[in-house]
């Protein structure tokens, strides 16, 4: 079964910084383009972060310049540094193949909450 892990979420304080971790089976990795979701309460999952199978980055507008998004091929991992974080960030954060109708099922997310 193709598992999805992502780690690294918790409490923080606005302004401050995270770094979210996936770990993502080489079957889904490789070729493919892969994202950060967000998930808030009571809203739908949006990709805020993506990085396509040769390092181009594409980011949501709300995050831009505070977020990076990089992937380590060899690794099989996707990170998320989370740069001057605020609290409209707070959410349950999934990594997944961009688009993710594509991907596997869901892995369990990682909760971050920033307190302001």
């Amino acid at each position: 079964q193709v598992q999805l892990v992502e780690s690294g979420g918790g409490w923080v304080q606005a302004g401050g910084s995270l770094k979210l971790s996936c770990t993502v089976p080489p079957s889904i990795m490789n070729g493919n383009a892969m994202g950060w979701y967000r998930q808030a309460p009571g809203k739908e999952r949006e990709v805020v972060a993506r990085v396509m199978a040769f390092g181009m980055t594409i980011y949501e507008d709300s995050v831009k310049g505070r977020f990076t998004i990089s992937r380590d091929n060899s690794a099989n991992t996707l990170d998320l540094q989370m740069d001057n974080v605020q609290v409209e960030d707070s959410g349950v954060y999934y990594c997944n193949i961009v688009p993710c109708r594509l991907g596997p099922n869901w892995g369990q997310g990682t909760q971050v909450t920033v307190t302001s």
